[in-house]
């Protein structure tokens, strides 16, 4: 395969020339200051999963800055094909809604779990929110997160219609949040239409266009689609943040304010491609994701890698310096605070997530949190 122009890192240089925004040079080209105090012009929700607290470095809620979020969803809960909850030993951490609550941030309830049941038995919804409707109140939460990957039927169309119903039926609002976790193709099963009056946001997963799943180094999560891409079909539609945003805004019709844009705080490394877009044999058993904070970052530019960008997509990727197969496909500080800006202000939605809070984590710092906070308080005059 030919192999692409590449561009390294100093390539930055002449993307900001072109108005793209970096750090500290975001505040004179745009010529805002960061906002002061916990509350943000725009959403920004935080995926944290339960586990954080046991990986290396560890990660809880005493390592959260809370003051850079607006929301977390707290995962680890699904439910079983009778209804009730499955709450895994070390989920409960009262110091989370504590702090969370402290600093003015709510905190949902993620929640997964045996989606089909509820469309063979749809008397099972009612079994399912009572039970959610104890939980919550018990422990404090503020709102329920439904991650449904993936409903595709008319009938789930219906259930994904009731289930929401439902909920919002015992959880009123304003006093309860509720949001949906969707892809960012839309589509049928999910009666957007139907939901869109009860929920209060959406949160669209824009990544995973690159894995173990796909036969080229694709990019995880382009910012805007690049026609060099040799099969753009393994990620279309909705393919990069741009192409989500016409999908949800132009097709579905659905508020930018109740739109969120995910961005992912993890990357894929191939190791048997040498080249971005390069044919990849066995992928399933040699692309492993990894995490910005301690594999990912150790990497830039150092250990034998090199970074580039791809400046249509404007997101970085790794290659190995000389020349063997080797290929990181990941976000960093640049491509997150561009993605979360260009979402927030350039395209007006009510804000962004990442999956997932404790991936960008180095044991000390935060760099992509650190980017969408900037990004969500710094907008074009």
């Amino acid at each position: 395969m030919k192999r692409r122009q590449l561009f390294p890192a100093g390539f930055v240089t002449m993307i900001m020339l072109l108005g793209l925004a970096w750090d500290f040079g975001a505040a004179f080209l745009f010529g805002q200051e960061l906002s002061q105090g916990s509350r943000l012009p725009k959403r920004l929700v935080g995926d944290y999963g339960y586990w954080s607290r046991t990986q290396t470095p560890p990660y809880s809620s005493a390592q959260i800055p809370f003051n850079e979020l607006t929301h977390i969803n707290h995962a680890g809960v699904s439910f079983n094909t009778t209804g009730m909850l499955v709450v895994p030993t070390g989920f409960l951490e009262p110091e989370l809604i504590q702090s969370a609550h402290a600093a003015g941030v709510k905190v949902l309830l993620l929640l997964g779990g045996s989606f089909p049941a509820l469309v063979v038995n749809p008397a099972l919804i009612n079994t399912l929110v009572g039970n959610l409707q104890a939980f919550i109140n018990q422990n404090g939460y503020d709102g329920v997160d439904v991650d449904w990957e993936y409903p595709g039927t008319i009938a789930d169309r219906q259930t994904f219609f009731n289930l929401f119903t439902a909920l919002r039926a015992a959880f009123p609002s304003p006093t309860y949040v509720l949001s949906a976790d969707v892809p960012p193709w839309g589509g049928l099963g999910y009666d957007f239409s139907g939901v869109e009056p009860v929920l209060d946001y959406f949160n669209i997963m824009m990544y995973d266009c690159a894995g173990p799943w796909t036969d080229d180094a694709q990019l995880n999560s382009a910012i805007f689609p690049d026609s060099n891409n040799p099969e753009p079909y393994e990620c279309e539609p909705g393919g990069s943040v741009e192409e989500a945003a016409d999908i949800f805004l132009n097709q579905l019709n659905l508020p930018a304010s109740k739109l969120n844009m995910g961005t992912p705080f993890y990357g894929y490394a191939y190791t048997n491609v040498s080249a971005l877009w390069g044919s990849c044999t066995n992928c399933g058993s040699t692309v492993v994701s990894e995490n910005y904070g301690t594999f990912i970052k150790q990497r830039i530019n150092q250990q034998g890698w090199e970074t580039f960008y791809d400046p249509i997509s404007l997101v970085p990727y790794m290659l190995k310096i000389d020349g063997s197969p080797g290929y990181i496909t990941y976000d960093d500080y640049f491509s997150t605070y561009y993605r979360v800006w260009y979402s927030v202000w350039k395209r007006g939605l009510g804000g962004t997530f990442m999956w997932s809070l404790d991936a960008d984590y180095d044991g000390h710092s935060q760099d992509l949190l650190d980017a969408m906070y900037r990004g969500t308080t710094q907008r074009n005059n």
